[in-house]
């Protein structure tokens, strides 16, 4: 039998793990709050539907092109130090945003938010499997991190929707600046440094195809939603696969890579996040195209639609704390499964939304959605960080946040740009002959901008509108059912191997910390 002991958790790693916390709730808060602000902002700033779109993810996208950058450079700054000055930028940054006169400086914002963002997240889930080392307190720890998304996502449409009944919409970014205060006032107090020893340069070459394997392959998937597939798109798309593989075959002769690929030998690893990828991609389409019809279908005020969304949030909240104990006793593998299986039924319902009379059916739809994502948000990212040796929970974590965004962004821009899609095909066919062009043009462009058109459209167009967007919606719930269903299937098969969570000890523990790792913690 075993001697190895475990390091176990005290007050101040439970109280550093709620500090650890926030810079997730305020990835919830900002996802939410921009998504019931859309309506109120199209009004004002009136963007394309691209344009749209791209204030939308150009935030996850960039998160995700700078997350494995910043993986790195926490290690070598600092991982406290760098949550803590991507906190204060996040918050200058979103009073740039709250303020900002024009669609155009609101992108430039977002994609500031994103950079800044990307500081925040790898530092959190490395610093949660430096303080928890005992693997059953690890999996409650990082249960209570994906908790904290949901609370935020569940505080965000309540609390955001009751400022923009008051304010403008440029209000809604302004809630991230009271949670970046906080974060700089308990960081130093609760949450010890971790810089790991340096080795090798900073290898900027690196950085740069990163973001050449990553920016490219988003454009080619706006371009192909926009304007069908092209040249252009093939061709944005072919360079980002370039870039992909020379950013791998650079990896593989770094001494201190960006991101140690070895780890996707690791089937455990590439499974889970797999499945975090796939499963994002559902959850932030559908969320896009549900906000918007609880307020452009249904009619609701932000602080309705809001309201309604809070129960489907606190499934997901309910999920992400129950799945870590449930793993105790069954298989990961089997409740991830069984929960995504669930979530495949929320979207066969969101598949028969109407036009009218159907909010109650969206949100039990909805809460099963997030139900599933509750549940894999927790375990997938417990295996992921679990199945990386101690000295590479950087590169793990950076790898989770990454997929996690990059999925939340992939599923605005395709299942987003397919309700689009079906909405114009719609839309188009029932504009009458005589309709002036620039209204008709922004009536077949979406249904924000027929909405707010709605007194110079001819009679009935903008009932029609909403049908066609309610299509929309049908169409893009069906597609994500089918990849859900496949999901349940393929990750029963795929993480049938993994043990209930606390079975033995973790693979790789050290009976002590190494030296250089106490020394730095202090």
């Amino acid at each position: 039998m075993s001697t190895m002991t475990t390091r176990r958790a005290g007050p101040r790693e439970w109280g550093g793990l709620a500090v650890l916390s926030l810079p997730t709730v305020l990835l919830g808060l900002d996802l939410t709050v921009l998504y019931l602000a859309l309506p109120s902002l199209a009004e004002d700033l009136r963007p394309s539907s691209t344009e749209a779109l791209w204030i939308m993810d150009a935030y996850g996208f960039l998160i995700a092109g700078f997350l494995i950058t910043m993986g790195t450079l926490g290690d070598r700054i600092g991982r406290r130090k760098l949550l803590m000055i991507g906190a204060a930028v996040f918050g200058v940054v979103s009073v740039v945003a709250a303020y900002s006169p024009s669609t155009e400086l609101l992108i430039a914002a977002r994609a500031a938010l994103g950079i800044a963002g990307a500081t925040l997240m790898p530092s959190t889930l490395s610093l949660i499997s430096n303080m928890f080392v005992d693997a059953r307190q690890r999996s409650v720890a990082i249960g209570v991190w994906a908790t904290s998304f949901s609370l935020g996502m569940a505080l965000g449409p309540v609390v955001g929707g009751a400022l923009l009944a008051e304010f403008w919409w440029g209000s809604a970014f302004l809630l991230a600046v009271p949670v970046a205060i906080v974060l700089l006032v308990a960081a130093p107090l609760l949450i010890p440094e971790y810089r790991a020893p340096r080795r090798g340069r900073f290898d900027l070459l690196s950085v740069a195809l990163s973001l050449v394997a990553i920016l490219p392959v988003v454009y080619a998937v706006k371009r192909g939603a926009k304007e069908g597939f092209g040249a252009p798109m093939f061709v944005a798309a072919a360079v980002g696969l370039v870039g992909g593989v020379l950013f791998v075959r650079r990896q593989g002769t770094l001494e201190s890579p960006l991101l140690d690929v070895r780890l996707f030998r690791n089937r455990t690893f590439s499974a889970a996040l797999s499945v975090l990828l796939v499963g994002l991609i559902g959850v932030g389409g559908s969320l896009l195209l549900i906000t918007q019809q609880l307020q452009l279908v249904e009619g609701l005020s932000p602080v309705e639609a809001g309201l309604w969304m809070g129960p489907p949030a606190l499934m997901m909240f309910v999920a992400a704390i129950g799945s870590p104990l449930l793993a105790r006793r069954v298989r990961p593998g089997v409740v991830m499964a069984a929960t995504l299986a669930l979530s495949t039924l929320g979207y066969v319902l969101l598949t028969q939304v109407e036009s009218t009379g159907g909010i109650a059916l969206m949100v039990i739809g909805f809460g099963l959605v997030y139900l599933g994502l509750g549940a894999i948000a927790s375990l997938g990212t417990d295996l992921v960080v679990g199945a990386a040796p101690p000295e590479k929970a950087g590169s793990a974590s950076a790898m989770s946040e990454t997929v996690q965004e990059l999925g939340l962004a992939l599923g605005v821009a395709t299942l987003g740009s397919l309700g689009t899609a079906v909405y114009r095909d719609h839309v188009d066919a029932e504009i009458p002959a005589g309709t002036p062009n620039d209204v008709a043009e922004a009536a077949g462009d979406s249904l924000a901008n027929a909405s707010s058109l709605a007194d110079q459209l001819p009679d009935g167009l903008l009932d029609q509108a909403k049908e066609a967007a309610t299509a929309g919606l049908n169409v893009a719930m069906t597609v994500a059912a089918v990849g859900i269903l496949v999901l349940s299937a393929l990750s029963a098969v795929a993480l049938r191997h993994i043990g209930t969570i606390g079975d033995e000890e973790p693979e790789g523990e050290p009976e002590s910390e190494p030296e250089e790792q106490v020394a730095h913690q202090r």
